[in-house]
């Protein structure tokens, strides 16, 4: 499969200025100023290949979105290297926007007074984009992301979904092959983010378009992307699929009982690999691994040694997960 993206051992140092309080310390930085250096990305190496989705999450201040602009063209790494779609992306940034489309959830370029059809017009001009070519893609955003009906209005008049909407086919029009999302759900309904969801996948999927999406809202990552990249203080602590962290970091499964009466259950607690995380009355919840005990001889106990109304056994969900790598590393 053909290397989109390859980034070897990419650094990003920032010289921020150290300011000393005070008149004198104002002085003071006017004449012998004095600087740290931040490291925000350390030393993270990745290849993406032509057709991957995937998922580039990091608590904020991790380094995420360092990388990412650097992905883009918008920094240049301190040390490493980024090739994307044959190219430098800071050095052939000309070449390399044109075949590119990039997504922000809080921007758009859309512009605000004019009806959507026109500024799909200006970008088609702008991109240098065929009549036939652009017809094509009009015909095919219109009808795939329902935009018929309020195509001709200004965005202004737009909510904000019909906006997001409009923004993901204008940095589509140029048919790029390499898509950054940047938290391209946020603020929406539940509906609207699934139709955002939907278009991204039929793009990747049908039209082979290779994906980087950034996000907090980790149901776009599960509905969206194969492989998901997580970036903490720096560095890559986890590089594989979606469904491997559950496998690999979501052991942990969630018990919930519910007693035909409020029952002592300190002879449960007893168990070293069960640990009781919430006592409401009737309703007992426990936390136990997989590995650590047998469900089937659990639940068996339970019914055994007391009266159960309910029982439903959860994994955890991928954002509680991530948090939890967050929190404790890998």
């Amino acid at each position: 499969m053909e290397t989109v993206i390859e980034g070897k051992r990419l650094k990003k140092t920032f010289k921020i200025s150290k300011r000393e309080k005070g008149l004198f310390g104002h002085l003071a930085n006017l004449f012998l100023p004095k600087y740290i250096h931040k490291k925000a990305v350390d030393d993270i190496s990745f290849t993406i290949k032509k057709g991957d989705a995937v998922g580039f999450i990091g608590a904020n201040g991790a380094g995420k979105s360092t990388t990412i602009k650097m992905l883009s063209g918008i920094l240049s790494p301190t040390e490493g290297s980024v090739t994307a779609l044959g190219l430098s992306p800071d050095k052939d940034r000309i070449e390399y926007v044109a075949k590119i489309g990039a997504i922000f959830g809080q921007k758009s370029q859309l512009s605000w007074d004019l009806p959507i059809i026109d500024s799909f017009d200006l970008l088609q001009k702008i991109y240098r984009i065929p009549d036939q070519k652009y017809q094509e893609n009009l015909a095919m955003f219109t009808k795939i992301l329902d935009m018929k009906s309020f195509i001709e209005q200004p965005v202004r008049q737009l909510s904000l979904g019909q906006r997001m909407r409009a923004d993901i086919a204008a940095a589509l029009l140029h048919s790029p092959e390499l898509v950054f999302f940047d938290e391209p759900t946020i603020g929406l309904d539940v509906v609207a983010k699934e139709k955002i969801r939907e278009f991204i996948r039929y793009m990747n999927k049908e039209l082979g378009v290779t994906i980087i999406f950034t996000t907090h809202d980790m149901q776009d990552i599960e509905k969206t992307c194969e492989r998901l990249i997580i970036i903490d203080q720096g560095k890559k602590i986890y590089d594989g699929t979606v469904a491997g962290i559950k496998t690999h970091f979501g052991s942990e499964r969630k018990l919930v009982v519910k007693f035909e009466q409020d029952y002592d259950i300190s002879e449960v607690a007893k168990t070293p690999s069960i640990k009781i995380i919430s006592k409401k009355d009737r309703s007992k919840e426990f936390l136990f691994k997989n590995e650590d005990i047998e469900v089937k001889s659990l639940i068996q106990y339970l019914f055994e040694n007391y009266q159960v109304s309910d029982l439903t056994i959860s994994e955890p969900d991928i954002e509680e997960i991530v948090r939890d790598i967050y929190d404790k590393g890998i």
